[in-house]
């Protein structure tokens, strides 16, 4: 009786594992079937949902197949008709079908029993995928252009500039300059920006970085996308700035200061964390190399100010002012520092000679002045330049009258 009830069992299960495997390849009838293919992702979302059979590879393999052939009948009907075809499902459904056969892959190469691996499908998935290649690079554009920012454009952009180092990817796919999956890569990050998906974009630009990436924008987008998220979310304050530092550290490196905003970060993240000698160090070192650089003596300034060492601080900016190609920040952060000082000293000033005071109204007041003229010349506009200049005015007219 027992033997009875125990095969009973077993042919239930046989039973169960069939039907699943049924609905599997029900869905597989319907590859191809443009018409039907709701009706064949819902029976492969029960496939996947089930015990038998979400573990699977064949389940994932027809899964991607359903995606890929619905992509590639549309693309018969637009060489024909390109108004025939919804280019935006097109891109969904190459997404859809490479994640799906990513996942078939892994499953394929799992061992069986005897501790072997017998791929069944991950040959002809890697030659799918691989053939649409540059399908991908499209359908960003197509979501782009369709506002589809994130996570459609992202991921398809994502997914063209990774596939030249997939180990899957064909020869054609992995002779792909890396300038070229880096502009994916950058597009992908433009899109997350774009998204509000501020973390996602960090990552792509990231991604074109590390791959020897040539183009500065692409490292800016990066530290932009982490100083909005550190002002964002406090709990990403400490990641930001060790990423702000890695990228500005990268970017000097590559650009030195023909993009003067790396050093900048580059030393205001040292600056932030405490590490005032080694920011001041990092600076003289760039100074060597470049001693003609006004913003660089500016930049020495704004971390001499850090360091509270005010002397030195007003020599740099004075040397910065200097040149006659001074940029307007310089000029500003220089016209600041100097009024900052002169008040302090003309604070300081009891039992000073005439001479003496006379020397502050020259040295610090009226040199602020002609500094902060000189900013004002190349933007008239500024709120806070000009809020400077008004103070600078009040303590000439109040002061030494």
């Amino acid at each position: 009786m027992k033997k009875i009830i125990t095969l009973a069992l077993c042919m239930a299960s046989v039973g169960a594992i069939s039907a699943q495997k049924s609905v599997v390849d029900q869905a597989a009838k319907l590859s191809g079937k443009n018409a039907q293919i709701e009706e064949a992702r819902k029976l492969i979302q029960e496939a996947a949902a089930n015990p038998e059979t979400q573990n699977d590879a064949r389940t994932y393999y027809v899964a991607g197949k359903i995606e890929f052939d619905a992509f590639d009948n549309s693309f018969k009907k637009q060489m024909i008709d390109p108004n025939s075809v919804n280019l935006v499902e097109m891109g969904g459904q190459l997404i859809n079908g490479y994640n799906q056969f990513i996942k078939a892959m892994s499953l394929d190469s799992v061992p069986n029993a005897k501790g072997e691996i017998k791929p069944k499908y991950s040959k002809e998935i890697a030659s799918k995928i691989s053939g649409h290649f540059n399908d991908y690079f499209n359908a960003g554009g197509t979501f782009y252009n369709e506002q589809k920012f994130y996570p459609e454009a992202y991921e398809a952009f994502m997914i063209y500039g990774a596939m030249p180092k997939q180990p899957f990817a064909s020869k054609e796919v992995k002779a792909t300059p890396d300038s070229v999956a880096n502009t994916a890569y950058f597009n992908a990050g433009i899109s997350a920006w774009q998204g509000q998906q501020l973390e996602a974009g960090a990552n792509a630009f990231k991604q074109a970085r590390l791959n020897n990436s040539d183009n500065f924008q692409n490292f800016i987008y990066e530290l932009a996308c982490w100083q909005n998220l550190a002002q964002q979310d406090s709990t990403k304050v400490d990641e930001a700035k060790a990423a702000i530092f890695e990228i500005a550290t990268a970017g000097h490196d590559k650009f030195g200061i023909s993009q003067p905003i790396f050093i900048s970060n580059l030393v205001n993240s040292l600056v932030l964390d405490g590490q005032l000698d080694a920011a001041l160090a990092k600076v003289n070192e760039v100074i060597e190399q470049n001693p003609d650089n006004a913003a660089l003596y500016g930049l020495r300034g704004f971390v001499n100010d850090r360091k509270e060492d005010d002397a030195a601080s007003v020599n740099d900016y004075r040397k910065a002012v200097s040149f006659s190609n001074t940029d307007f920040e310089t000029l500003k952060n220089a016209a600041k520092k100097i009024f900052k000082v002169g008040t302090q000293k003309w604070n300081n000033i009891e039992g000073a000679t005439p001479e003496q005071r006379n020397e502050i109204k020259t040295d610090y007041f009226q040199y602020a002045k002609e500094i902060a003229n000189r900013a004002k010349a190349m933007n008239a506009a500024d709120s806070d330049l000009n809020y400077v200049i008004e103070n600078i005015d009040y303590a000439l007219e109040t002061f030494f009258n």
